[in-house]
């Protein structure tokens, strides 16, 4: 049985997926959420529709998704982590595809301040090991 997600969560994975569809192909459409979440059309819709309310995100008159920049902000966050968690968990010798899978599990887990701590922790000590190189 799967994690149920928060609100804010589920809201982060669909804006995540809305920009690396944007980046990877030039725009966004619900199909492509759906096809890259793995979820059902009708509940792209529903998403869709809460995260318009929201002010995360605007819909073309092509149906075309796109972020604004409250909803690019939080994309942008959101992915951050997932590819600084998916890199190092690839460079202590998880496999990548349980890497990508705990990533999306641990871009949610932690505050803002506990990853920056992390993240400049690690840049510290990648320092120091340069100096004694």
């Amino acid at each position: 049985m799967g994690i149920q997600k928060t609100h804010n969560e589920s809201w982060e994975d669909y804006l995540e997926a809305i920009l690396r569809i944007t980046q990877r192909q030039g725009y966004c459409r619900s199909v492509d959420i759906a096809n890259q979440l793995e979820v059902s059309k009708p509940s792209v819709s529903v998403a869709m529709n809460n995260l318009r309310q929201a002010g995360l995100i605007d819909v073309a008159g092509d149906k075309r998704i796109e972020l604004t920049e409250q909803g690019y902000e939080i994309a942008e966050r959101v992915f951050a982590r997932h590819k600084f968690f998916r890199e190092k968990l690839i460079q202590v010798g998880v496999d990548p595809e349980t890497a990508e899978r705990e990533a999306c599990v641990l871009e949610h887990a932690i505050s803002d301040d506990s990853f920056e701590k992390i993240r400049a922790y690690l840049r510290s000590c990648a320092y120091d090991a340069s100096k004694h190189a």
